[in-house]
């Protein structure tokens, strides 16, 4: 046996001395244990048991992935798409439509439902849904998203956008067209990376992502947004599916 050094550690001078002792008796063994490296605690592995189990893991087919290749089977079948996208309000309703059938993503239309401060609700409500209609008579999207609830303070601001919100739903679900909503935070963290983003850094977002010309309008943006939004989620396998509503 091999005296061990005082700098020697101990696993080591162990190993050594097996591995010595079965050369000697001319046996033939594996190891499961290695010599530890300087980076390695001494903890550090795994048993037989964990290593097995993660062999049968490995051979077999897991549901998770086998529900992830249905996903994306069911979603390529239905693509491309063509998806509008709404964010709803009485005086500035914001919408852009994309569509998803090249490499990147392009803008078919988008602009903002502008309604003056004089106008009733009644006269606003009815242009938004008028002005939906004609959009999607043209383009014909498959998919709508519309930007999800908030908390509002202001019980009457709650009210008015709830009713600008419904007037375009009811206008989008006459189509029979699937809608979801995606929350601003998570519109925000998808297109520029921050859930706190700022309106400009959207719409600069938007308008490189969609190689706009000009810079959109801020309520046309957050619209164009949405909709790329949720062509992100078509796209990562049905992980996180938007809400339908």
């Amino acid at each position: 046996m091999r005296p061990r050094t005082a700098y020697q550690p101990l696993d080591q001078w162990l190993v050594f001395n097996l591995r010595t002792a079965l050369c000697d008796h001319k046996a033939a063994a594996f190891f499961l244990l290695q010599t530890r490296s300087w980076w390695q605690h001494f903890r550090v592995g795994i048993s037989l048991q964990q290593f097995e189990q993660m062999k049968a893991r490995l051979n077999g087919k897991p549901a998770v992935a086998a529900a992830l290749a249905t996903s994306v089977g069911r979603r390529s079948a239905r693509s491309p798409q063509t998806i509008l996208g709404i964010d709803p309000s009485l005086r500035g309703t914001g919408y852009g439509v994309i569509r998803t059938d090249r490499a990147h993503p392009i803008s078919l239309v988008h602009g903002t439902i502008a309604c003056p401060a004089n106008w009733e609700r009644s006269r606003c409500l009815a242009k938004i849904t008028q002005t939906l209609r004609e959009v999607m008579l043209e383009h014909k999207p498959d998919v709508c998203v519309v930007e999800g609830l908030f908390f509002a303070q202001n019980l009457k601001t709650a009210i008015i956008m709830g009713e600008a919100r419904g007037a375009a739903l009811a206008a989008v679900a006459e189509g029979g067209m699937e809608i979801y909503e995606i929350a601003t935070r998570k519109v925000k963290l998808a297109i520029v990376g921050y859930g706190a983003a700022q309106k400009i850094a959207v719409a600069k977002m938007v308008q490189r992502m969609l190689g706009l010309t000009e810079l959109p309008a801020p309520d046309a943006a957050d619209a164009l947004a949405l909709a790329l939004a949720q062509a992100q989620e078509q796209g990562r396998f049905g992980l996180r599916t938007p809400k339908r509503i």
